[in-house]
């Protein structure tokens, strides 16, 4: 990560850890109410209710509730997989390769690593 700037692993890691707390909270959304008192789903409402609120004039209004979490990280997505790598003067999109999934594999590697000797 020494070639990309510390504003732009900044900014990725910031929209990362947005669009996964929109995935987390569709995927627990499949299984537990938006009002239930576990505490991990609270959280995810809770953090993600003002930009599913913000990102309400363009949600497709036929789509079902439970799905629009997804659909607002989507967006997210697309920002770090087009707009960052733009930002950076990359020719080709996609070419930032998501710093923050990135550390997050180098370091399950390591402990994986570090298990197997």
């Amino acid at each position: 990560m020494d070639f990309v700037p510390l504003w732009a692993v900044v900014i990725d890691y910031i929209l990362g850890v947005v669009m996964w707390t929109l995935i987390g909270r569709f995927g627990m959304g499949l299984f537990l109410p938006e009002n239930t008192s576990f505490f991990f789903m609270r959280f995810f409402v809770q953090a993600t209710d003002p930009l599913i609120r913000l990102f309400r004039p363009i949600t497709p209004g036929f789509l079902d509730a439970r799905f629009v979490p997804l659909f607002v990280a989507w967006f997210f997505y697309m920002a770090r997989f087009y707009l960052m790598p733009w930002l950076l003067g990359y020719s080709v999109m996609g070419m930032l390769s998501f710093p923050l999934e990135g550390e997050i594999a180098r370091g399950l590697a390591n402990i994986l690593y570090k298990f197997q000797n």
